[in-house]
């Protein structure tokens, strides 16, 4: 789950199922009972067909909490970002952050660092479609450390400079749950 309709769309869910739930958050779902096997199957369903993936393997569910916590710190700050992600993570899940490093990289095929830029360029190109801020504002607010840097950053991504984005492109952003 990333974003607050998400977390509508399963409470919507688990109250057509009857499932009474202690608390609904961006990626965690905490329940009052175990579900049985014939009620977890229909979950299971039912949240395949909004787009949803039930997940019970343990590493796939840390996998999701670091993604959260990510797109949660990326998405959801409207002002500057000046966080170390790896200090972030680790004090956030309890766990060594070179560990984090190696189960994400091994699970998902890509570091943390570029899952984090891809973020990061996600929420420039929301930026950009707003047409509100200069680029200097916005490496500002996503805590680069000049126009230059955030601009060559998204063209690697992207294949384009922010402007030829904004001059081709408009609005093709990618869902997060996609990145």
């Amino acid at each position: 789950m990333v974003c607050p309709r998400c977390i509508l769309a399963v409470r919507a869910i688990l109250d057509e199922m009857n499932i009474p739930a202690i608390d609904v958050q961006l990626g965690e779902v905490w329940l009052k009972r175990e579900l049985q096997e014939d009620e977890r199957e229909v979950l299971k369903s039912k949240l395949e067909d909004v787009g949803f993936v039930l997940l019970d393997d343990a590493k796939k569910q840390l996998i999701e909490k670091i993604k959260t916590l990510l797109i949660s710190l990326v998405h959801g700050s409207d002002g500057e970002m000046n966080i170390n992600y790896s200090t972030y993570l680790s004090e956030s899940i309890g766990k060594d952050y070179r560990y984090l490093s190696n189960l994400f990289s091994s699970q998902l095929g890509m570091t943390i660092e570029k899952y984090i830029i891809q973020l990061k360029v996600e929420k420039i190109k929301e930026y950009i479609s707003y047409d509100e801020l200069s680029i200097s504002e916005i490496a500002y607010k996503m805590n680069y450390s000049s126009p230059a840097h955030l601009s060559r950053q998204f063209k690697q991504v992207c294949g384009l400079s922010p402007k030829e984005y904004k001059n081709q492109m408009g609005n093709q952003r990618k869902p997060l749950d996609q990145i």
